[in-house]
């Protein structure tokens, strides 16, 4: 086990002042060019059903990828207790089939269909810092470390270069992901693409 000058709790207050500081235009800027490489990426291309997230607290911003690919199965959740629902969003119709949820964040509404969690091919996710181990800081709720161990589909953290760090802390149910993307690069488990 790694020592670490800061705990989980500590590290995410000072990474999520960083990233509340990026300027809007380059938040912007950064959110395209991660758009840009993951639609060039070849398992983005061959992927069908997919699982994304509306940004929230200046993550990046995916509405330019999914904009781009209306035709492929996009799924959201929705958080209800402890449990991360999966429904399927039609993309053309993005702006009424969601709506603010208890986090404040954007979520489709409980009516829409389920996505079929047994077929899904890519799951992008968000998270506040990833590792060079594949590791992902989150918000602390533990909605996808609960999710993640029983989900199918290649798992991607989505974050912005200067939050891929060499090592965050982890715990024994963290769930290490298969590749992250940034704006730069798209590392599989240490490995740049």
């Amino acid at each position: 086990m790694t020592d670490f000058p800061q705990s989980k709790k500590q590290l995410r207050h000072t990474l999520l002042n960083q990233r509340r500081h990026i300027h809007y235009e380059i938040w912007q800027q950064k959110s395209q060019l991660l758009c840009d490489r993951l639609s060039n990426w070849q398992i983005f291309q061959q992927a069908q059903n997919i699982l994304a997230f509306a940004n929230f607290r200046q993550e990046p911003d995916l509405s330019p990828l999914w904009q781009m690919f209306p035709d492929k199965n996009w799924g959201f959740s929705r958080c209800v207790e402890k449990d991360l629902i999966w429904h399927q969003v039609a993309i053309a119709d993005f702006d009424n089939n969601m709506r603010s949820g208890a986090f404040g964040i954007l979520e489709p509404h409980p009516d829409l269909p389920f996505m079929d969690l047994q077929n899904i091919d890519l799951i992008l996710i968000p998270a506040i810092a990833c590792d060079r181990r594949g590791y992902r800081l989150g918000y602390g709720g533990g909605f996808y470390d609960r999710w993640l161990p029983n989900s199918t589909g290649h798992k991607i953290g989505i974050i912005f270069e200067q939050f891929y760090l060499d090592a965050i802390p982890s715990d024994i149910w963290d769930v290490p992901l298969e590749a992250i993307a940034t704006e730069s690069v798209i590392y599989y488990r240490s490995t740049a693409y």
